[in-house]
């Protein structure tokens, strides 16, 4: 987020590159970046005759280049978008020539997501020169409350760290999917308030009991009761609540409970920093390590991994209310 910051704060101040190479496995910041500058580069005016969007499936690098060139017809620039250029990876190395003398008056705008431009090669050495090479990377899924909690910063609200960690187990890692439900959000709740589970849970749909953080939290205190009635709701509602998800972040909490075990050391600071935890996650780690010894926990990683394999229809066929029962049976 701080290199978006950095592209969009030099273009507000007119330090604008003849060319922009936008990169990378997350789209989200590709997409923010390019209509940041299909709205800002040129006025409303200006855009009819000064401004062209290409998609890399219908044109040619020709094409582009050919676009780059002309001049700006009442206007000090013209902005050329390419969008979905992952489409032209046979052939983007000919934008070379083009990005070692780029048109000054021309500010050529490339999405290239989903796939890697070659270091080695000259097409990056003079984007690196010339222009702005943007490598967009997927933010590891421990990393998107953070992010969640910045973006609505921007927005003028707050979020409770457990809403936000609803979210994240609900959507995903999906920003984009994200963005628009946090848009939601921010249009059905006044300006200033922090946002809570029960505001998700009336805006969005997300129930704040019966989730797959409600039930770790469950399992971590041994709650056997509370533990079933989520599973419960589980198997009425499988779509919203697809088995591969639970399994999922069960196995990496225990996993991360298997490695507490291990450390010498169960310090808080050292915890933090040999499990790469966020400190507030720390009580609820040493709670599960005195409900669950290492040899216990070392049994349920095993049951599982075999669950999983069940999930995913390998051996007998199992309904997701009979995997959520086993799973249950099996951890306590």
């Amino acid at each position: 987020m701080d290199e978006v910051k950095l592209i969009v704060g030099n273009i507000k101040k007119g330090n604008i590159a003849p060319i922009y190479f936008l990169t990378g496995e997350e789209p989200y910041f590709i997409d923010k970046i390019s209509e940041f500058i299909e709205k800002s580069i040129l006025s409303e005016e200006e855009r009819g005759f000064n401004q062209v969007v290409l998609y890399g499936k219908d044109v040619t690098v020709d094409d582009v280049v050919g676009n780059a060139k002309r001049y700006p017809m009442m206007a000090e620039r013209q902005v050329v978008i390419v969008k979905e250029a992952q489409h032209l990876s046979r052939s983007i190395e000919g934008l070379a020539a083009y990005a070692e003398q780029p048109q000054p008056s021309t500010v050529l705008v490339v999405c290239y997501k989903n796939s890697k431009l070659d270091k080695r090669k000259k097409l990056y050495k003079e984007i690196q020169k010339k222009g702005v090479f943007f490598e967009s990377k997927k933010l590891y899924e421990n990393k998107v409350a953070d992010w969640i909690k910045k973006v609505l910063k921007v927005k003028g609200y707050g979020i409770t760290h457990k809403a936000a960690e609803l979210l994240v187990e609900f959507l995903g890692t999906d920003l984009g999917r994200i963005d628009k439900e946090l848009d939601k959000l921010c249009m059905m709740v006044p300006k200033g308030v922090e946002i809570t589970p029960e505001a998700i849970e009336l805006n969005i749909g997300i129930s704040k009991d019966y989730n797959n953080f409600e039930l770790k939290k469950a399992v971590i205190e041994r709650d056997f009761v509370k533990a079933a009635r989520i599973v419960n709701y589980f198997s009425q509602n499988p779509k919203d609540n697809p088995f591969v998800l639970t399994i999922s972040l069960l196995y990496s909490f225990f996993i991360q409970l298997l490695g507490y075990h291990g450390l010498k050391d169960h310090s808080k600071a050292n915890v933090v920093s040999s499990l790469g935890v966020k400190p507030f996650l720390v009580p609820e780690i040493q709670l599960a390590a005195k409900n669950y010894p290492m040899r216990r926990v070392s049994e349920i990683v095993s049951h599982l991994r075999e669950l999983d394999v069940k999930g995913k229809g390998v051996g007998a066929g199992m309904t997701q209310q009979d995997l959520l029962k086993e799973l249950l049976v099996r951890i306590f």
